[in-house]
């Protein structure tokens, strides 16, 4: 894979580690004058005011999940708690006594906290993808008529292996039976909303029924369409999350991520079609053309 260049700059700048620009820059393998003028000219913003007002996010974050108010300013870098009330009723207009609505802080590069321990890089506004609100409806909507037909069925049929060995994706393991797939296909939302939310990963509920699974789904679809929209009308598909909690840190591009889950959700809609065939339950096709022909009543 080519270098992520902004990064490798953005993690020796942030990493706790690093308190002066000399331990960036050696971090990032550069001279101290070479990464600060690389920080500044690719963000527009200077390494140690970047460090200063992202920590100050982390701290606005922490202190309305109730951390308090000594803990956060050690956290952020100060050595005492004045000092760090001060920056922080500069930054936000109110004391940290008082929680922030919002932790961002006005930015000149799009580069922000995202919790727990990521950053959200917001990029300027682009032009909508028109197809992506049916794709993203559909999909929903698929996947409640496909939990219809499954639910006629009994817990023995829906975890009868049909597919032995079968694997999505490398990484998250054999999916055999009907219940095993409709289950990856539900997590694999849960997850992205959990990181994009910066929750905790949300766990595995491989032995539920069938109405814990619906019940899920339906739980995840309205946050699930509402962050999709809100990329749509800000144009922030570019937006990317630089999630620390990988190891290294990896990034990700809130376009490919909806791409990502779009693709295999249409992969496990259709494996569950020839799963549950093979257990003599009739399906459509699942054309997306034929889903819109009827949502909007035509023959």
């Amino acid at each position: 894979m080519p270098r992520d260049r902004l990064r490798e700059l953005l993690d020796a700048v942030l990493d706790d580690a690093n308190s002066t620009v000399t331990e960036m820059a050696e971090d990032a393998f550069a001279s101290p004058f070479h990464f600060g003028r690389l920080v500044s000219r690719g963000s527009g913003e200077s390494p140690m005011a970047m460090r200063r007002r992202v920590m100050l996010e982390r701290a606005a974050w922490q202190l309305r999940q109730g951390v308090p108010v000594t803990e956060a300013a050690w956290v952020a870098g100060y050595g005492s708690v004045e000092g760090f009330s001060r920056a922080y009723s500069r930054a936000f207009g109110h004391p940290p006594s008082s929680p922030a609505s919002r932790h961002w802080l006005p930015a000149p590069n799009g580069i922000h906290f995202h919790p727990p321990m990521s950053l959200w890089v917001q990029t300027k506004e682009q032009a909508m993808n028109p197809m992506v609100s049916q794709l993203v409806a559909h999909d929903l909507d698929d996947t409640e008529a496909l939990l219809d037909l499954a639910e006629a069925l009994t817990d023995e049929v829906l975890r009868a292996p049909r597919r032995c060995g079968g694997v999505v994706t490398a990484w998250e393991g054999a999916e055999e039976s009907i219940r095993d797939v409709l289950d990856h296909h539900v997590y694999t939302k849960e997850v992205w909303l959990a990181a994009i939310d910066g929750a905790d990963d949300v766990p595995r509920e491989p032995d539920g029924d069938l109405a814990a699974l619906r019940r899920r789904h339906r739980e995840l679809t309205p946050r699930w369409l509402a962050f999709v929209q809100d990329l749509d009308r800000r144009g922030g598909w570019d937006d990317r999350l630089i999630d620390a909690l990988c190891d290294p840190p990896e990034s990700f591009v809130m376009s490919s991520v909806v791409a990502h889950v779009l693709t295999f959700a249409a992969h496990r809609r259709q494996l569950v079609r020839a799963m549950l065939a093979e257990a003599g339950v009739e399906t459509d096709s699942g054309d997306p053309i034929m889903w819109f022909r009827a949502r909007r009543g035509e023959e």
